[in-house]
């Protein structure tokens, strides 16, 4: 049977008071996707309509409905944007922006791997979207290629395409622990602490986004081989995942995310900025040929429980275990092994194991089976080493206890490290910054990396590096670009008087450029007065970060300066009303923390002379900027994107536009007459 003959719903009933459903785009464990069309504009979304069952539940709905402020504001380019949350009678839906290219899984499908550039790419822009959620304690719980969309057709060296979907299910389907008693998600992606623990957070999605880098690469799932989808995802616990054939950098990167311990695993972060950095390293990489399933797989090097002793004569052998099976009761039946996701209950939860039964009584005057005669002998030496051990310590133990001038004294300090990051701003810049104290120097080393999204960016930009504790003078700093990439970033305290923002302790950083879909890091070493310990190394990197970002969206602040950070918005400006067959004047104005500024725009069209310096701090300049027909044909868009016409009369008409990362950009509705 189709997809389409399964389906819950029909072709043209009315979802909610603003949409129809149009067509079954396809199914899943926990609904139907649809294309569903606005009845009042005509565009065309997507709506997820959640199973039956599931909306009969009222805890599903109640987190459905207390997850509405949370979904709608989950915002960043590489997310699908969550449009509006549906609740009528029996249906929970959630409307969501129509990704027309496809998706990582039907690029997979049709390529059967990818080279290493773009699978580094297509992750990297993944975890991107993992970092934006994780910052709003969302976790999205079922990371696969089938959830990563792409906005148009991939083509090889493609940046800014991926948009993650489906994080409203995992809101609406988990609580706010992030803990469950049963499986949800898809086995061949599971984190093992997800398999076995049944819990869930951040490290979890970027385990998944591991395994998904391993298939783009490798055409398959790293534990993909025989067995019911339980034998599948009890190899992420219990198995090494099998090498593949890349550069020990790119093989670092994909073990490192799919380490079996949370903690070894790197923020979805940091992560994302490795990868980008091997993309550009691997760039002419060629793609590997798909390999087969393997039939076997290394078992991870666990400590193993040795019992010694006196087997009864008439013992009983114990039943071999069955691979995978630690705790008492049957396995929990999943069927076959696939790649849809699942959504059951665990037919047993972990359990403790069991003790040992007690040794029978002894006889009070007998020597234990241990106490052999060469255990006499050893535990008599013991005796004569502990001895000697505390005679010697009165020469040892002050010098190992940190006397002036022992090597243990220079081990007091710790090279105590710290991170922090900012969440992604609206030109689609995003900070990460780490702090490493150098104990020896005396000084603390801090690395500020910049990733962008849709455009390149460039500085000045603005950083607060302030001293330990409010009342501290402001640091010395010395400034270096990422010595590895050639850059020369300079840096000089910000003057209020040139740049209007008056903070204290702030350093602008000139020469800044960060490329479309790269990053940038840029060092510093810092002399603090008071060097910190670990907590207090952690509370000055928020505190510099806190600073940076009040500083920057200060609605006090009036001028251009730092657009790449201050930038909030743009607003597209065109008159009321214009002439048929002729140039529609459009101007953009930027949107600052405190307001719009109509006196210092971005862009007019049609342009003269050159562009402003802000356009090619946010945009890259006039080829960050395009305009689109909004008006069904009856304005004319030049080739360059640049240049709108009014062709025929409309008494409401609008202008779309792009620039740079500001993306669904519209103008005010204005009218097209004729001369006469």
């Amino acid at each position: 049977m189709t997809e389409q003959g399964r389906a819950q719903y029909g072709r043209g009933e009315p979802l909610g008071a603003s949409y129809r459903l149009v067509d079954l785009l396809g199914s899943g464990a926990t609904g139907e996707v649809w294309r569903a069309e606005h009845t009042a504009t005509g565009e065309h979304v997507a709506a997820k309509l959640l199973r039956a069952e599931l909306a009969a539940d009222p805890t599903v709905v109640e987190r459905f409905v207390r997850e509405r402020t949370v979904l709608l504001g989950l915002q960043h380019p590489s997310i699908v944007r969550v449009r509006d949350l549906v609740v009528e009678g029996d249906r929970l839906a959630i409307v969501m922006d129509l990704v027309g290219g496809g998706s990582a899984r039907d690029l997979l499908a049709g390529a059967g791997t990818l080279p290493p550039r773009d699978a580094l790419t297509i992750t990297a822009e993944t975890l991107d979207a993992l970092a934006a959620a994780h910052e709003q304690d969302v976790t999205h719980r079922d990371v696969k290629p089938d959830n990563v969309l792409l906005a148009t057709p991939w083509t090889p060296g493609t940046t800014g395409d991926v948009r993650v979907s489906d994080f409203g299910i995992a809101s609406v389907m988990a609580d706010r622990q992030r803990t469950t008693t049963g499986l949800l998600g898809t086995p061949q992606y599971m984190a093992p602490e997800s398999i076995s623990q049944g819990r869930s957070g951040p490290a979890a999605d970027v385990y998944g986004a591991g395994v998904m880098l391993y298939e783009l690469l490798a055409g398959r799932t790293p534990f993909a081989g025989p067995g019911t989808d339980f034998a599948v995802a009890y190899r992420h616990v219990t198995s090494d995942p099998p090498q593949l054939d890349v550069p020990a950098a790119l093989w670092s990167a994909v073990s490192t995310m799919l380490a079996k311990d949370p903690a070894a695993r790197p923020a979805a972060a940091d992560a994302a900025a490795t990868l980008r950095r091997l993309a550009r390293q691997l760039a002419d990489a060629p793609a590997l040929r798909p390999t087969s399933d393997p039939e076997s797989f290394a078992e991870v090097e666990r400590p193993a429980t040795v019992v010694r002793g006196v087997r009864p004569t008439n013992e009983t052998p114990a039943p071999a275990p069955t691979a995978g099976a630690d705790d008492a009761g049957p396995a929990p039946e999943l069927g076959q092994a696939g790649s849809q996701t699942v959504f059951r209950p665990l037919a047993h939860p972990p359990v403790a194991p069991a003790r040992e039964p007690e040794a029978p009584a002894r006889s009070r005057w007998q020597r234990p089976d241990w106490l052999t005669n060469r255990m006499l002998g050893l535990g008599a030496l013991g005796v004569v080493l502990v001895a000697a051990l505390v005679v010697g310590g009165v020469v040892w133990l002050p010098g190992a206890l940190g006397g002036k001038g022992t090597p243990s004294a220079a081990r007091t300090a710790q090279a105590a490290s710290a991170y922090q990051q900012d969440r992604p701003l609206p030109t689609g810049l995003s900070t990460t910054r780490k702090a490493t104290v150098d104990p020896q120097a005396g000084t603390v080393a801090l690395s500020i990396t910049y990733a962008a999204q849709a455009a390149t960016l460039r500085g000045p930009l603005l950083e607060v590096v302030p001293g330990v504790g409010e009342r501290s003078e402001c640091p010395a700093v010395t400034w270096t670009g990422d010595p590895t990439a050639g850059d020369d970033v300079t840096g000089a305290r910000n003057q209020p008087s040139v740049t209007g923002v008056d903070v204290r302790c702030g350093w602008t950083l000139s020469d800044v450029v960060v490329p479309a879909g790269e990053d940038l890091t840029v060092q510093a070493t810092v002399r603090l007065s008071d060097v910190p310990d670990q907590a207090g190394l952690q509370e000055w990197l928020d505190a510099a970060g806190s600073a940076t970002t009040a500083a920057v969206s200060d609605q006090s602040v009036t001028g251009t300066s730092y657009p790449v950070q201050r930038l909030q918005g743009v607003e597209v400006r065109t008159p009321d009303r214009t002439v048929s067959q002729t140039t529609l004047p459009v101007t953009l104005v930027p949107v600052w923390p405190s307001g719009a500024d109509e006196l210092n725009p971005l862009y007019r069209s049609p342009s003269t002379g050159t562009p402003s310096e802000m356009l090619t701090d946010v945009a890259g300049g006039e080829s960050g900027v395009r305009f689109a027909d909004g008006c069904s044909g009856a304005l004319a868009v030049s080739s360059d994107g640049l240049v709108v016409t009014a062709l025929s009369v409309a008494p409401s008409c609008t202008v779309r536009a792009t620039v740079g990362n500001f993306t669904d950009l519209e103008s005010s509705p204005f009218g097209i007459t004729t001369r006469d």
